[in-house]
């Protein structure tokens, strides 16, 4: 594999570098030279600067290499394939830097003693005295480290340590760097979040006996494995900054250096950590989990989360690193846990990066470092040696509590890159333990006498509390999406005009004949004829032979009556024909009627008259067509390796006759080519691409790769926004006899292991096919385009029409998308205005979806019969893609809606805007639906009161009460309930039939005796 240098990057660094350097200051000791060896590489995962200065500089670790600068020369020792690669940096850094650069190649066979001379003789002579600036700490290993050493000893040359001011160098991350560490911290976020956290929650729920050692194995390989925690990343970029430590049991160690022990996981206070490393770079994570926790380790949790976010908030540009530890002291005395203060680690976090520890800038109390935008910090608050005395076990007794985060400093303020991984209370804490069951026995236990459970109102319950505030975030979220919506409607209405014409020829400057002089009858018989090379049909009228093209024609029809027929020729007529518009005092002919005996002549002229306009019609829609199309740029083939995706089909096809067959995708410099065997071409520029997908077959039946482009192109003869390369993984035929199969037939069992494993290659083609175009490509050289393929997210999709069939529709990142039945529907979220979902409220099991685009000119695109089970899927995805909806009981006629809003569009505005949809219902109906079944709880207290009045015994009615209300219980949702059988609910049910019936039979007097 050829190692290229990213030589701009390294100027610019080695600019920063000597720019520290020639600052001077204590942290670089007035050293004349700095020298940087690094020994062979290591087996295990271990931090030095000299490595992270290599990476720093040449984007690559370089083992057994000697690095010197002097003020104004670089010299590297090093092997003979390391020093040509190395080579390529000579003459930038002699053009942008005025650094010359000595390349000191070893061969194969030599000690380097020749190489070490030359390169103590340029250290020598960098100062009088020269003064060598070493890292003191680091005791680099191999033969070349070791010829430094003795060749260093005896030049008898002062040195330094100057690991602060490499310190000081690596400190502050560039835009790559930054972005290398949000991803790791992404990556170990997801990693806790989405497979952690998964893992311990399975292991308590099914109490299996796993030790901390094997779970902390099970998440090192899913960080090493991105996919398993569903992340996006090229595997070759991620490691592991150091193993997972999981902790439980009682024994905690809160240190940088902890490891997972062998002990089984203990179902208390579970702590863990992650550190993952992308491109060298570094990100932590820790979190607490906390099963049946007291409420004294909830008040210290949440104590700790405040403090820790107090310390997060003093990494602001300007303010010291001291800062940040004092901050987090001062909040947790504040929040009343002043105990706590003690029990804290000595420092509360470090500077990370290519080194995961920097210990310059640890977040101690003491340390003056000022804080500089592009830091990342990870600001950890611990506390160990604690107790809790009610806990069942000892070893329970002992807990410790550990939160991390990974922090990166901005000009304006903090940014927490973990995020994907919840700190909050309620996403840590885990509740197992019946507290009203245990308090039920303890009072049990000195009076044996059953009381009646309490009265608990539907909203007091935990999970409505959550889903009611969930539903008012929603509401507030659309109320606030409401004004912008009106502010958009406003200046889009300005914007958009109806354009009128199709593009191409109008039909009033359209002749078939230049003058009556070219108007020559194929026959002087007074006969209905077609003129092909003129476009044109010639109708006898008067004797006369007149001409009309065919574009006026609307169509034609033949009827026979016996041995006659009668041609009707119906011309294009009305307001929205362009020529009466134009013309609105002439006389237009709207329909020519023919008795001819001749049928056969009849029926041959009408097919002849549908044929020319036809092939009138298509003509002129493609000329049309042709005219709106934006030139393309012509396609660069690549050069060297082109990445081809072979026996693909296209959608919409290229055209011509004869059978389908597949061609071949490429993927070139600048577009891809798609070639049919017949020699047909299909270029596809990467500019011209809006949006581009992949979906894999899992339920379908054809995997494929589709592209929707920003301008549209030419496919055979029709134009499209839309282009579609498929696969079908296999074949759509049904077996007759497949119904005699039995379950275990292993000619069956064959054939579906087959069809699995042809699906799974397939997809695994395109898969990979997609990744490098977008790796190696679009990234590398069409990074301003921010491309990338989106893949649909089946598990938020739903049924619908969105035009003539059933399709299963399915949200993107950025668009909402039907790519297996055609026409295609591709939606981009940005360009939506509003969606309105109708036919919501009639108990219906199917609803509509209307959108509306902040285009008003364009007709709104309805979705049709989507399942009511899929309304709650729908408001939530809208929600989180920031799109205002309402709902309505009825459909809407858009189209005077839209042409009224065009047309004065401050008017709607300051009639209310979109308010009117409100008047059905609203984007509210589900908060109305469940104010309706709030009011039920208050409707039953009501009636309790009323019976109370009519009922002289209070006591007694008490009773009643509470009897009712347990049975009420019973019946919303208790466990009991659930647990009965079809029988007993069929038993249950006409006992409750024979019950009313008789209280219908005791009414009825009654009743009767009140009409009287």
């Amino acid at each position: 594999m050829s190692i290229e240098l990213d030589v701009t990057t390294f100027c610019n660094r080695l600019k920063l570098f000597y720019k520290s350097w020639n600052d001077g200051g204590e942290r670089w000791a007035d050293s004349t030279a700095v020298a940087i060896p690094v020994g062979p590489n290591a087996s295990e995962l271990r931090y030095h600067k000299s490595a992270a200065l290599h990476l720093w500089l040449f984007g690559y670790e370089l083992p057994e290499t000697v690095m010197a600068l002097t003020k104004t020369a670089l010299h590297v020792v090093t092997s003979t394939k390391k020093a040509a690669v190395l080579q390529a940096l000579v003459e930038p850094a002699k053009e942008n830097l005025q650094v010359a650069m000595h390349i000191h190649a070893k061969a194969k066979g030599q000690d380097g003693s020749e190489q070490m001379e030359a390169l103590m003789a340029a250290i020598s002579s960098s100062g009088d005295p020269a003064k060598v600036g070493v890292l003191t700490k680091e005791k680099p290993e191999g033969a070349l480290c070791e010829l430094w050493q003795q060749s260093l000893g005896k030049a008898g040359l002062d040195t330094a340590d100057i690991a602060a001011g490499i310190a000081e160098v690596l400190s502050v991350k560039d835009a790559a760097e930054i972005l290398n560490t949000k991803k790791a911290a992404h990556l170990a976020a997801s990693c806790w979040g989405k497979f952690a956290v998964g893992e311990i929650e399975s292991i308590i729920d099914e109490e299996k006996k796993v030790s901390h050692v094997k779970l902390s194995e099970r998440i090192e390989e899913a960080i090493v494995d991105p996919s398993k925690s569903q992340v996006k990343l090229k595997a070759d970029k991620v490691d592991i900054a150091y193993p997972p430590v999981i902790q439980s049991g009682g024994q905690y160690d809160l240190k940088v250096s902890a490891t997972s022990n062998e002990q089984r996981l203990r179902y208390d206070i579970i702590l863990g950590s992650i550190g993952a490393r992308y491109g060298s770079y570094c990100a932590n994570l820790s979190r607490t989990l906390l099963v049946d926790p007291s409420k004294q380790q909830e008040a210290e949790y949440k104590a700790l989360l405040a403090a820790q976010d107090a310390g997060i908030d003093n990494l602001r540009v300007g303010s010291v690193l001291s800062d940040v530890r004092a901050a987090i002291v001062q909040k947790l005395q504040d929040e009343g846990q002043g105990h706590l203060v003690d029990k804290l680690t000595k420092t509360v976090g470090f500077g990370m990066g290519l080194e995961f520890r920097e210990s310059a800038n640890s977040l101690s109390a003491t340390n003056s470092t000022p804080v500089r935008a592009g830091m990342v910090f990870n600001v950890s608050i611990g506390v160990s040696g604690l107790r809790r005395e009610d806990a069942d076990t000892e070893e329970a007794k002992a807990y410790a509590l550990l939160m991390a985060d990974t922090v990166l400093v901005t000009p304006d303020a903090p940014e927490l890159l973990t995020t994907a991984a919840p700190r909050s209370w309620k996403d840590n804490a885990y509740f197992f333990k019946d507290g009203d069951e245990e308090a039920g026995e303890e009072a049990a236990a000195p009076a044996p006498v059953v009381h009646a459970a309490p009265k608990q109102m539907r909203s007091e319950n935990p999970d409505y509390r959550q889903h009611a505030n969930d539903r008012e975030k929603k509401k507030m979220q659309q109320s606030e999406l409401l004004q912008r919506l009106n502010e958009e409607t406003l200046r889009q209405g300005h914007a958009n005009e109806r354009q009128a014409g199709s593009g191409g020829r109008l039909v009033s400057e359209v002749s078939a004949f230049k003058s009556i002089a070219d108007v020559q009858p194929s026959s002087k018989d007074l006969l209905i004829q077609v003129d092909q090379r003129h476009e044109a049909i010639l109708v006898p009228i008067y004797g006369v032979m007149v001409p009309f093209h065919i574009l006026t024609l609307k169509n034609a029809t033949v009827n026979q009556d016996g041995s006659v027929a009668f041609v009707r020729l119906n011309f294009n007529f009305g307001p929205g024909y362009e020529p009466c518009a134009k013309l609105p005092g002439a006389i237009c002919l709207k329909e020519l009627s023919f008795r001819s005996s001749d049928v056969r002549h009849a029926q041959k002229v009408v097919q002849e008259i549908k044929a020319l306009r036809s092939s009138v019609t298509s003509h002129e829609r493609e000329v049309a067509e042709r005219a709106t199309l934006v030139t393309q740029e012509r396609l660069i083939k690549g050069k060297g390796r082109v990445y081809s995706l072979l026996d693909v089909w296209i959608r919409p096809a290229l055209g011509g006759k004869g059978r389908r067959v597949t061609g071949q995708l490429e993927a070139h410099a600048n577009g891809f080519r798609y070639t049919s065997p017949k020699g047909d071409t299909l270029d596809i520029m990467y500019r011209n691409i809006k949006h581009a997908f992949f979906q894999p077959a899992e339920k379908e039946m054809i995997t494929l790769l589709h592209f929707h482009l920003r301008d549209a192109i030419m496919v055979g003869k029709k134009k499209t926004n839309d282009i579609q390369f498929y696969t079908e993984v296999m074949d759509s035929v049904q077996t007759l006899d497949g119904g005699r199969r039995s379950n275990y037939d292993p000619d069956e069992i064959e054939e579906e292991q087959k069809e699995r494993d042809i699906r799974n290659k397939i997809n695994r083609t395109f898969n990979q096919f997609q990744k490098r175009v977008q790796t190696d490509i679009w990234e590398k050289d069409f990074g301003d385009l921010e491309m990338e393929f989106e893949q649909p997210f089946r598990e938020l999709g739903f049924s619908g029409v969105p035009h003539r069939s059933t399709a299963f529709v399915m949200p993107t990142v950025n668009c909402l998308v039907e790519l297996i039945e055609q026409p295609f529907t591709v939606i981009t979220c940005s360009s939506i205005l509003l969606v309105n979902l109708e036919r919501i409220g009639f108990n219906l099991r199917n609803f509509d979806m209307t959108i509306v685009f902040k285009d008003l000119t364009k007709d709104v695109l309805r979705i049709d019969a989507i399942p009511a089970t899929s309304v709650d899927s729908v408001r939530e995805w809208l929600t989180s893609m920031d799109i205002k909806y309402y709902e309505n009981k009825m459909n809407l006629n858009w189209k005077p809606i839209l042409t009224s809003i065009i047309k004065n569009p401050e008017e709607f505005i300051e009639d209310g805007g979109w308010d009117f949809l409100d008047a059905e219902g609203g984007s509210d109906a589900e908060g109305d639906d469940d104010d309706e079944e709030g009011d039920d709880e208050f409707v039953a207290s009501e009636m309790s009161d009323e019976s109370s009045d009519d009922d002289d015994d209070d006591d007694d009615e008490s009773v009643v009460s509470e009897d009712d209300d347990e049975g009420s219980e019973a019946s919303l949702g208790s466990d009991e309930e659930e647990g009965l059988d079809w029988d007993e609910l069929e038993n249950r049910a006409k006992e409750d039939d024979r019950a009313r019936a008789h209280s219908d039979d005791e009414d009825a007097p009654r009743k009767k005796k009140a009409r009287r």
